[in-house]
């Protein structure tokens, strides 16, 4: 074990989230995505999962060890303006974490599915609600950290 890392980090995502280089992009989604067929497309090209937690708390774990400069959620198909109450849990970790990367950009969500298949990993959440899919883009460890 390690000290002071959430538990939700597992090692297959510790692993994959140290690999990761700045610019690099981590897709974390809900139950539904099509994990599976999605990241064998991907850098990594396997499935990464972390279960039986909610997403937000999910997120919040990986960002207690990865810097984030962007991040993207897939629109509501029909409402692309609209924001899921899974979609302000999550923009709420990120305000927390990295205030000055602002608002999610919206992605529609086939257009999301393709950029999900350059991304560097996929973690799959079991978190069932819907929309509960995000692109995470790496930043940079400032030399003061």
């Amino acid at each position: 074990m390690l000290r002071r890392v959430n538990s939700l980090l597992n090692a297959d995502v510790l692993y994959a989230l140290c690999s990761m280089g700045h610019g690099d992009k981590v897709v974390v989604a809900d139950a539904n995505f099509p994990g599976d067929s999605i990241a064998r497309q991907t850098t990594l090209g396997r499935l990464i999962r972390i279960d039986n937690v909610e997403m937000s708390r999910a997120v919040r774990a990986i960002l207690t060890v990865l810097p984030v400069e962007e991040a993207a959620r897939m629109e509501v198909m029909g409402a692309p303006d609209e924001i899921p109450p899974i979609q302000e849990q999550v923009q709420e970790q990120l305000d927390r974490a990295e205030p000055e990367i602002g608002e999610m950009r919206g992605v529609e969500r086939f257009a999301f599915y393709e950029e999900a298949k350059k991304a560097y990993c996929v973690i799959q959440t079991t978190d069932r609600r819907f929309y509960g899919c995000f692109i995470l883009t790496k930043g940079v460890i400032p030399l003061n950290t």
